[in-house]
């Protein structure tokens, strides 16, 4: 019996597709923050248990940057930024703007709420009134693929708010997981007359949370939440305000590329992660295949 054991172990580890075989994909999410009675909140979703990615976790709004996203119509309608401007805040050579576009177009997909005005106002488009019900039409429009944002945009006149988004947090997926993204983590004030919700599908709950207690219910074992997120918290926990946040984000400049690296046992089972300044973090080793077990 032990030596079957042994024998299938390289074959079980020759199927498993080599770690650095697995694509790198872009990624934006978004902090929204208000201010609540006690300081300021954060607004997250929990993602559904049968997600392929993150199924349970507590997230913030966001998603993958798709081609859709670097449509050339979209640069006229960005308030404040071209590409050559998004790029530069977000520390890359080009194509910085459709981290911004995809972070506002998965927010209002997941949570209902759209970082735009209309071309003739200087606030946010406020759901109230006639415009409640195409916007939510919209809504599912644009997460079936049916309508592209610049053509929401278009037929009602709205300019996305995008030079009023912070870059606080850059963080890539450990070498080893069998998904990975590069995702930029961006910060925005929630805009007053939209009330956020989670989709029911993708994701099944939200709330509105301050960072303090997010992180309490997370230790308690209350809220799931991956270390990125919960890294996120901690640094939007420092503040009073949400604008002493936003004016935090706005002074950091381009934040350090964050790449952990997973511990395991001597069994191949994932127990920590390593981030960079830790003691041990060069001395974790890259591993060679995705990793099976998780404990």
């Amino acid at each position: 019996m032990a030596s079957d054991t042994s024998a299938s172990a390289p074959q079980e580890q020759s199927e498993r597709p080599r770690a650095q075989d697995i694509p790198v994909r872009p990624a934006a999410t978004v902090m929204l923050v208000r201010d609540g009675e006690g300081g300021p909140e954060v607004f997250m979703l929990r993602r559904t248990l049968s997600a392929a990615f993150a199924g349970g976790q507590y997230v913030f709004p966001g998603g993958k940057v798709d081609g859709t996203d670097h449509a050339e119509e979209l640069e006229a309608i960005c308030d404040g930024l071209d590409d050559a401007e998004a790029s530069a805040r977000l520390g890359l050579e080009s194509g910085g703007l459709a981290w911004i576009v995809a972070a506002i177009r998965e927010s209002f997909e997941e949570a209902g709420v759209l970082l735009a005005r209309r071309a003739n106002e200087s606030e946010m488009i406020r759901f109230e009134g006639d415009i409640v019900g195409p916007m939510s039409e919209a809504r599912d429009a644009i997460y079936n693929g049916t309508e592209s944002l610049s053509e929401l945009c278009a037929r009602h006149d709205l300019r996305l708010v995008t030079d009023v988004i912070g870059f606080v947090s850059h963080w890539i997926t450990p070498v080893g997981e069998g998904r990975r993204f590069d995702t930029r983590f961006l910060l925005a004030r929630a805009p007053e007359v939209q009330e956020p919700l989670h989709d029911g599908g993708e994701t099944i709950d939200s709330l509105w949370v301050r960072p303090q207690d997010a992180l309490q219910r997370w230790e308690a074992g209350e809220l799931q939440m991956f270390p990125p997120t919960v890294e996120n918290l901690k640094w939007l926990s420092q503040f009073e305000s949400a604008d002493a946040a936003l004016a935090g984000g706005e002074a950091m400049g381009i934040p350090q590329t964050i790449l952990p690296r997973m511990k395991t046992d001597a069994d191949g089972n994932v127990v920590g992660i390593a981030v960079p300044g830790d003691a041990d973090y060069d001395s974790v080793p890259l591993p060679e295949f995705v990793f099976a077990k998780f404990r």
